[in-house]
């Protein structure tokens, strides 16, 4: 069948010399101007437009959406294998500075009983923050803020140590000062080196949360700019339907069908990546290492107010303060109460023990406040200190910091693997993404060039 070109009046009439005359005494942009009204006026001019503008906002949308797929894979990425463990580095800091603390407590008050394990665990504990404060400013080095804490933590440990050990050495020979020492080494810890790790792991955490919060975020450039390019190639289609009589264009149909492939492929991409991100939940993480950590600076005030001998009295108003917040007053609320709340799978496992062990710790403490002040101080102690004595409060507080170690680090590799998830949902969107943005152009520059042709 002959193919029939309807043609207007416009393409086949003369141009009018007042159409085409430019005058030499117009500035250039004006000349532009009437270049371009004078090729909108006929159809193969129209065309060429229509195929231009189209072609640039092709390569616009590429852009933007490539630049979008790949800057929110590797934030995804990045988030797992740098800031994730970063922000773990920094907890196993802080949680190495209290438990050190409480250690060191233990320590003094087993004297010359102490065994080799409780010091090596308390010398670990030294040689882990010192190990993790470089780790800390790995993923902030720039931050002033992160040099500034760890400027702090680093100065003020040494001093902490050797406040330590002259207590240690002091109470081995039997002198009343080295309480004084290790009351003044528990002060350095409580009032420098630890509110400096809890500042530099809050940086961190907010760091997790930001970029988390960024990977998940809709990306409203990409998918505005896709919308526009859709709407614009509906447009010319309809143009070229009511000006030649084709219903049906190759090649825009062609261009038409990749960005919508790109479109369902990155919908069902963004959506499975916001699932999984929305599950990694870094607030779990941080409120099972605030209570483990809570935990530990409760022991260390049980520990020092037996240390204390009868002027302890600030570290049990510390003691029930930080109860309270692990256990709430009635028992059954607090960090503790919130951290098995949203528990689940081996998290939830791990916790199942740890109310109970609670409970056990918190009446042995009650016990050893019994003992202490009703003058049997060396039955307090032993109470308190030695994991075989009956009713002792050291054994609970072993169960309740294991529980509590073993949640955190499950709900850490939960955290990891939806993350993970996340990441590999975007796998491929990328150069997917090129590639249609190829097949789109070469669509639409098939589809218009076969319209020009008809001119020739």
């Amino acid at each position: 069948m002959a193919i029939t070109v309807q043609r207007t009046a416009e393409d086949v009439s003369a141009p009018t010399a007042s159409a085409t005359r430019v005058s030499p005494l117009q500035p250039p942009r004006a000349r532009r101007q009437n270049r371009l009204t004078r090729a909108w006026s006929r159809t193969p001019g129209r065309l060429a437009l229509i195929m231009a503008g189209l072609l640039a906002l092709v390569a616009v949308l590429a852009g933007v959406t490539v630049t979008t797929a790949n800057t929110k894979t590797d934030a995804t990425w990045e988030l797992a294998e740098r800031h994730e463990p970063t922000a773990a580095d920094v907890q196993r800091l802080y949680r190495a500075l209290s438990e050190a603390d409480a250690t060191a407590a233990s320590t003094f008050l087993a004297a010359q009983n102490a065994s080799l394990e409780l010091r090596k665990r308390y010398e670990d504990d030294i040689a882990l923050a010192g190990q993790t404060i470089g780790l800390a400013a790995v993923d902030r080095g720039t931050d002033p803020r992160v040099a500034r804490e760890i400027d702090t933590i680093s100065r003020q440990l040494p001093v902490y140590a050797g406040l330590v050990e002259a207590a240690r050495a002091n109470n081995l020979q039997g002198l009343p000062i080295g309480a004084a020492y290790l009351r003044e080494a528990s002060h350095v810890m409580r009032t420098q080196i630890l509110p400096a790790a809890e500042r530099l792991y809050t940086i961190q955490a907010d760091r997790v949360a930001e970029e988390r919060a960024d990977a998940v975020r809709f990306p409203y450039l990409a998918a505005g700019l896709l919308l526009v390019t859709l709407i614009a190639l509906v447009a010319t289609q309809v143009y070229l339907w009511r000006h030649f009589g084709r219903r049906l264009n190759l090649g825009m149909v062609v261009a038409t069908a990749a960005l919508i492939v790109g479109l369902l492929w990155s919908s069902v991409a963004l959506t499975l990546h916001a699932t999984s991100a929305a599950d990694a939940r870094p607030d779990r993480v941080t409120a099972l290492g605030q209570a483990r950590i809570v935990a530990l600076q409760a022991r260390a005030n049980e520990l020092l107010t037996l240390v204390a001998r009868g002027n302890g009295a600030q570290y049990e108003e510390q003691f029930d303060e930080l109860a309270d917040e692990l256990v709430g007053k009635d028992g059954k609320s607090g960090l503790l109460a919130k951290a098995r709340q949203d528990a689940e799978g081996d998290v939830a496992a791990a916790l199942a023990n740890t109310a109970g062990a609670t409970r056990s710790w918190l009446e042995g403490y009650r016990e050893v406040r019994k003992l202490d002040n009703g003058g049997r101080h060396g039955e307090a102690v032993e109470r308190a200190i030695n994991e075989g004595a009956a009713g002792a409060s050291a054994p609970a507080f072993a169960q309740l910091d294991a529980g509590l170690e073993r949640a955190l680090q499950a709900s850490r590799e939960q955290f990891v693997d939806d993350i993970v998830t996340a990441a590999r949902s975007l796998t491929l969107l990328t150069p997917g993404w090129a590639v249609l943005s190829v097949v789109a152009a070469g669509g639409i520059a098939y589809g218009l060039r076969e319209r020009l042709r008809e001119y020739r």
